[in-house]
């Protein structure tokens, strides 16, 4: 890195960290900072957000894009993976060469088979019932140089910080579920009556409305509802 591109990363960080102090909602600042790990760490094309929850199920909460949401899908369900390394080892991980990574043999194929070559996983705070992990993905071999693990963890310090500040640890985790749980919702509602993603989340707010009932308590109905009928009747 030179000291021109080094001081306009250093310029490029300082404005990233004074966008995290500003007070946005919690799914404004997961899309906030997947952008800027996107804009900010040199080598990065893709990012997203990884929670794990106390029974080990994963999720992802924030992407820059779809391409993401299909990597961690394979990453969750193989159970291998920089991310998936990062969640259970607390520590980065990292590859430029996915595919030829003897760590995992079966993930890195399919990775390079949707066109991502380079990734790597940054813990952003681990607690007993909760661990989240920056998730930096390219489409290039070779993608992350020397310099790149330092200034990933750097910025996701700034991440962490700002989470925290948003939100105490339980509430976020919280939070997170409820937008997972109400996404869920819009999604029946849209396949149920043929709606737009703007008409369903409309018909929520109604539905709660004229119940009096909070719009999460309507979700968690709806979503429970649908799991009862796709479950095999005896």
């Amino acid at each position: 890195m030179t000291e021109q591109s080094g001081t306009a990363l250093a310029d490029l960080m300082a404005g990233m960290a004074a966008s995290f102090n500003q007070p946005v909602p919690l799914a404004e600042l997961l899309d906030t900072i997947v952008r800027a790990g996107r804009e900010s760490i040199p080598g990065v094309q893709h990012a997203g957000i990884s929670l794990t929850h106390a029974h080990g199920r994963i999720e992802t909460v924030a992407a820059t894009g779809a391409i993401v949401g299909r990597i961690d899908t394979i990453q969750y369900g193989l159970g291998e993976g920089p991310c998936v390394d990062a969640v259970r080892n607390r520590r980065q991980s990292w590859s430029n060469h996915l595919a030829q990574d003897a760590r995992w043999p079966r993930f890195g194929p399919q990775a390079e088979a949707l066109g991502i070559r380079s990734q790597m996983g940054i813990a952003l705070f681990d607690e007993p019932d909760v661990v989240g992990v920056l998730n930096l993905y390219s489409s290039a071999a070779d993608a992350f140089d020397e310099q790149t693990p330092g200034v990933a963890a750097i910025f996701a310090t700034h991440a962490a910080h700002a989470l925290g500040r948003t939100l105490k640890l339980d509430q976020l985790t919280e939070a997170l579920t409820t937008r997972r749980t109400i996404g869920i919702a819009i999604g029946l509602v849209m396949e149920r009556y043929g709606l737009s993603e703007q008409r369903a989340f409309q018909f929520l707010i109604r539905t709660s409305q004229a119940g009096n009932v909070k719009l999460r308590e309507v979700a968690d109905q709806l979503v429970a509802e649908s799991d009862r009928r796709a479950q095999p009747r005896g």
